[in-house]
């Protein structure tokens, strides 16, 4: 009985956890619309874009610790707005850069921060062993609850965009 107390109150303490990263990242995104207009995953695409201009997709994924097909799509959406601005690189043709349009740029600078920053420097952070067993026990948690095989979105993404397309219609 005693193992049957201490189970629920470890699964009581890794739901509240997982609560409160999902709060936070919803808080954060939702201040990130009403002050710049923006989800927290293109502020975040944003701010990384400043820190590394003429990045392509591929190196915004991977300094985004995200999934490149989503990077590509919020780019998607950030150029459609005119806040990102596509180059070929003069090295080589094949090579698109990004850089921040100036749009782009005044955003940056007025945005608040984004959850996702201090999430990745939190897990960073982590001992690499903590680190390790973290992965693989969100991974195994994940894929119990969501047996689907695709790329996860960035944080909130897909809801603010499916929510302005309801305001607009």
């Amino acid at each position: 009985m005693g193992s049957n107390i201490s189970g629920r109150a470890d699964t009581r303490a890794v739901l509240d956890a997982v609560r409160r990263i999902v709060q936070t990242l919803r808080e954060s995104s939702r201040l990130a619309e009403a002050r710049v207009g923006l989800s927290g995953a293109q502020l975040f695409v944003l701010q990384k874009l400043r820190e590394v201009p003429g990045a392509s997709v591929n190196e915004l994924a991977e300094r985004t610790h995200t999934h490149q097909s989503s990077v590509s799509t919020v780019v998607a959406r950030l150029v459609q707005r005119g806040l990102v601005q596509r180059s070929r690189s003069g090295v080589d043709g094949r090579i698109v850069e990004l850089s921040l349009a100036p749009g782009g740029r005044q955003i940056v600078t007025r945005a608040p921060d984004v959850a996702q920053e201090a999430l990745v420097r939190a897990v960073e952070a982590l001992p690499e062993s903590r680190r390790r067993t973290l992965a693989s026990g969100l991974t195994a948690l994940a894929q119990a609850i969501d047996r689907r095989e695709r790329a996860p979105e960035m944080f909130f993404e897909e809801r603010h965009d499916r929510r302005r397309r309801t305001r607009h219609a």
